[in-house]
């Protein structure tokens, strides 16, 4: 791989910064309780695991992108290192994952909104978020992380402000409740045994989603061989919140407590009846929807203009006018959007949690593909073998997980339904490509 001169304006911790707003999002804030759900006292295990896998599949991405720093990130170096096919297919795989992703988060961004005005319905509430983020993505480069910097500080501060206060608590007179709960949480750590812990690791990989995003903006460092260090620190900082935050929750109520469908920092407030905390959780949980899925506009339309400078999507999508994106792809952003949008309030749920479900997974499988592109790449050294080889494993074991639930193990045939279908494009496309040339 060739190196590329890199005229960025990001310094590492801005970076770091940006990782944090573009990952602290509702697949911690709401996700969590799922994976307590699944895992008990234990889910400590599976955030710590997907914390290290999430670490790796970022050091790998990110040092092929100091080697050759490109704004098409995991797609051009799956090209390079495949072929067409690879570029092709990985590319599309990204994009109807982060689009189908969107239009959860846009449905439960009109679910919070609705705890503040219900009678609003939630298909409004949905293209309200829908034309904000837009207008994120309209400003720009500058504007994407003006506003991803503000917001990161907002979530970071609100996870933080939990911890306070739940410290307090324990500090102030309610020991009894806290090593009751605590005793309970400790007794019960493994009740739902190893098959929990298993069953848990996906819900804990959703919690560091966007991981990739930050290695799309690397190029955007003054120094790109600072990006390994601007991931330490971020996923270093994230790790330690959420394993704080979690552990906390835990002194204070019983992991039966909590509901699949209600934050736990909520839950493990409830009881303590301080004023406001609903209104103003409810307020952070709408902030890491809507700034993670401004993450994911902005991931899908520069994925989208790099597919369409290779002319693996349409030409015209990458043409640049006076606005700050190409107008085009803009265009078809919108439209993927409200797409979505229409088909998650028009569907049965069920359904489309399945499909959800399966985004979620295709995240997961690029995750697989970025690490073989590493691999396939870049010259590694032995320890860089096993370090890269125990993330694929531990990737194969998170997606054999969703075997063990019906709900999973739907969306599950749902995802390989989506790569059979990419695939097919793919074959087709690479072979009228070679009958053109």
């Amino acid at each position: 791989m060739t190196a590329k001169t890199s005229k960025g304006r990001l310094s590492w911790w801005q970076l770091s910064l940006l990782g944090i707003g573009c990952t602290l999002g509702t697949g911690f804030f709401l996700g969590t309780s799922m994976a307590i759900h699944k895992s008990g006292p234990a889910v400590l295990i599976p955030f710590l695991v997907a914390a290290v896998c999430t670490y790796i599949v970022y050091d790998g991405l990110v040092k092929m992108s100091v080697a050759n720093p490109d704004k098409g990130s995991f797609r051009t170096y799956a090209k390079q290192a495949f072929g067409r096919w690879a570029g092709f297919s990985n590319g599309w795989v990204y994009l109807i994952s982060e689009i189908l992703i969107m239009g959860s988060q846009l449905m439960a961004l009109g679910i919070f909104t609705k705890f503040w005005f219900p009678a609003l319905p939630l298909w409004v509430a949905g293209s309200l978020y829908a034309a904000l983020g837009l207008v994120v993505i309209l400003t720009g480069m500058k504007g994407f992380e003006n506003f991803q910097n503000i917001f990161g500080v907002l979530k970071a501060a609100a996870i933080m402000m939990f911890i306070i206060v739940a410290v307090m608590i324990i500090l102030k007179g309610t020991q009894s409740a806290t090593l009751d709960s605590l005793q309970s949480n400790y007794e019960e750590f493994f009740s739902q045994g190893i098959k929990g812990i298993w069953l848990g690791l996906l819900y804990a990989f959703y919690a560091y989603g966007g991981i990739e995003v930050m290695g799309l903006m690397v190029i955007d460092l003054k120094n790109p061989k600072e990006a390994p260090k601007a991931g330490r620190v971020m996923l270093i900082v994230i790790t330690i919140i959420f394993i704080m935050a979690i552990a906390l929750a835990f002194a204070l109520v019983s992991w039966k407590d909590f509901n699949v469908e209600e934050s736990p920092f909520i839950t493990a407030l409830h009881d303590y009846h301080i004023p406001y905390v609903a209104d103003i959780f409810n307020g952070v949980l709408i902030i890491a929807g809507f700034s993670t899925m401004v993450a994911s506009l902005y991931a899908v339309i520069t994925i989208l203009v790099t597919l369409a400078e290779d002319h693996d999507a349409p030409k015209i999508l990458a043409k640049k006018g006076k606005m700050k994106v190409p107008f085009p792809a803009f265009l078809f952003l919108a439209g993927g959007l409200m797409i979505t949008n229409v088909i998650g309030f028009l569907m049965p749920e069920k359904i489309f949690e399945y499909l959800v479900t399966a985004a979620g997974l295709m995240l997961i499988y690029n995750w697989l593909f970025i690490l073989v592109t590493y691999m396939k790449l870049m010259k590694l050294s032995k320890w860089e073998q096993v370090k890269n080889s125990l993330g694929m494993l531990l990737i194969a074991v998170t997606v054999s997980g969703t075997l063990g639930e019906k709900t999973s193990r739907l969306g599950f045939f749902v995802s390989l339904l989506f790569i059979i279908l990419i695939g097919i494009a793919t074959w087709i496309v690479v072979k009228r490509q070679r009958k053109e040339a």
